[in-house]
């Protein structure tokens, strides 16, 4: 299961992600938007191979949550 969520998040990195996407590869998209450091999909990863998928899930949608347009940039690491 860690296997297979994982490379969904890393295909969504590939296509939609606004910090990596296709938009950013071709150079139509600055890839600066995202406030957190690592960013939120990175983080998921870090948290399901560390913590297991149900909670891994839960701990990056609990990032996601926090993430809004009057976000500071913060460097936000896994504990």
């Amino acid at each position: 299961m860690k296997y297979f969520f994982t490379h969904i998040i890393k295909w969504y990195q590939k296509v939609f992600s606004p910090d990596k996407g296709i938009l950013v590869s071709l150079g139509i998209r600055r890839s600066t938007t995202c406030a957190f450091y690592p960013t939120c999909s990175d983080y998921t990863i870090e948290a399901i191979t560390k913590y297991g998928v149900l909670k891994g899930i839960f701990t990056g949608l609990r990032r996601v949550l926090r993430c809004h347009p009057w976000q500071k940039p913060t460097i936000d690491p896994l504990l």
